[in-house]
């Protein structure tokens, strides 16, 4: 094919140079043969640049990470400053003190309940640590025989063997089911599967009782639980009653089993407190973070945990000791990025400062909440979402292209998760970027179901 005949002038040969080169995540590459990929030069704010000068409105914080936009001055600062002492060391052996800061910062974020980091650079490799520590765990409690691991129906907790053996998309596990071995999949507590009469609070304890009927069978052989807290991101942003977390924990303890909360995508202020689980009153074995940690600069993440855990790897035997490594674990530069982006949190009060910001979008997006086509209309902190009402399957079927591709018309970033709209945007939003985000929104919305 002929990679640059669909490109705006301008545009062509950086286009043609990535086709030829550069294989997209989550995309099937022909479909670039119609939607042309867009060449960023450079974002500011809340905003991305292409090579022509248009910009588009970040409204998912490009896949949920820059949570204080691009280019922000205060973060390349710290960024700065770390490049003239140091880049990168081994955290094996050696340690820094980037990486011991904000160790003891997020530590302190959960009153020293989860006081130990691990470190990775992506989000899956997250999921794979806390799978690992927990099965590791239990074998050094002499509990061998708990290999296995629940997740929720609908969960998404990333791409790598281990992640997805806990994930529950049929896309992935069609394609690579046989390579995985398979985790025992129980009810989501998605409020929209609410039946007549029942309350929110009223399906988190339904999906949790079934979780405890599974616990009275396997108990003994279960490891773990994974979640999202609050919100099930990649499944539509399914969200549900904080009174599941507290279910759950109560049976993990009740049944020996560990809870991780995969705050991937959740954590950082996202559902509206710091950490999702406070919403529960509730701190898990194990907290998974990535994303926003590094406010969208660089690959960062980690897995905190107790100290009991710790303490059952503590030991003379190499053994028994937590066999897993990588060669970026800790990196300096990504870790001054996290402790500018803490810093961010304290210094202009962000969590209350949302409070107010998803208040005016709220009331921003209620007309698009009352459209007739437009069905759960959701929130949860800063992330909002609603389900297109499509009658027709082939219309259903190509919704989130049509939307994405006439969404970057309107100057917005958009990407519908199948027929599920959601907004994740940064969180120094003004007035006339949440008014126009709102409005241009039902513009795509009306144009797209029209169509």
């Amino acid at each position: 094919m002929d990679a640059t005949k669909h490109s705006p002038s301008g545009q062509d040969d950086l286009v043609a140079r990535s086709l030829r080169s550069v294989w997209h995540p989550c995309t099937q590459m022909q479909h670039h043969e119609t939607v042309p990929l867009i060449p960023v030069t450079h974002g500011k704010g809340a905003w991305l640049y292409d090579t022509d000068g248009k910009r588009y409105l970040d409204a998912i914080s490009s896949w949920w990470v820059n949570m204080f936009g691009h280019a922000n001055p205060r973060i390349n600062a710290a960024l700065k400053d770390q490049l003239d002492k140091l880049e990168h060391a081994m955290l094996a052996g050696f340690t820094h003190e980037p990486v011991v800061q904000l160790s003891e910062q997020l530590a302190a974020r959960t009153n020293h309940q989860l006081g130990h980091c691990f470190y990775a650079s992506d989000g899956a490799s997250a999921v794979e640590i806390a799978l690992k520590m927990s099965f590791h765990a239990w074998r050094n409690h002499g509990k061998s025989d708990k290999q296995e691991f629940v997740c929720l129906k609908g969960s998404y907790h990333g791409e790598t063997v281990g992640a997805l053996a806990v994930t529950d998309v049929s896309l992935f596990r069609e394609a690579y089911g046989p390579m995985l071995q398979r985790a025992h999949v129980i009810a989501s507590p998605d409020a929209r599967l609410a039946q007549d009469g029942e309350s929110t609070a009223d399906v988190a304890r339904r999906a949790a009782a079934e979780f405890e009927s599974l616990l009275q069978q396997r108990a003994g052989k279960i490891a773990a639980i994974i979640v999202e807290p609050l919100v099930q991101c990649a499944t539509g942003m399914a969200m549900y009653d904080p009174v599941y977390l507290k279910e759950v924990r109560a049976l993990c303890d009740r049944y020996q089993v560990h809870m991780i909360a995969d705050e991937i995508a959740v954590g950082c202020g996202r559902t509206g407190t710091f950490f999702a689980c406070e919403q529960a009153a509730i701190w898990p074995d194990f907290l998974c973070l990535s994303k926003g940690i590094s406010g969208g600069y660089l690959p960062l993440s980690l897995v905190m945990t107790r100290d009991d855990i710790y303490q059952a790897f503590y030991d003379a035997d190499v053994t028994r000791g937590f066999l897993h490594s990588h060669s970026y674990t800790g990196n300096p530069l990504a870790c001054r990025a996290a402790l500018a982006t803490l810093a961010i949190f304290d210094e202009d009060n962000v969590i209350e400062a949302n409070r107010v910001r998803a208040a005016r979008m709220s009331a921003a997006l209620a007309p698009l909440a009352a459209h007739p086509q437009v069905a759960h209309f959701r929130q949860r902190g800063m992330i909002w979402a609603f389900d297109a009402v499509i009658d027709d399957a082939e219309a259903a079927a190509t919704f989130s292209r049509r939307f994405f591709s006439q969404a970057l018309q309107q100057e917005l970033l958009l990407r519908p998760i199948g027929r599920t709209v959601y907004l994740m945007p940064p969180y120094i939003l003004n007035d006339e970027e949440i008014a126009g985000l709102a409005s241009r929104t039902q513009t795509v919305f009306d144009q797209v179901i029209r169509a």
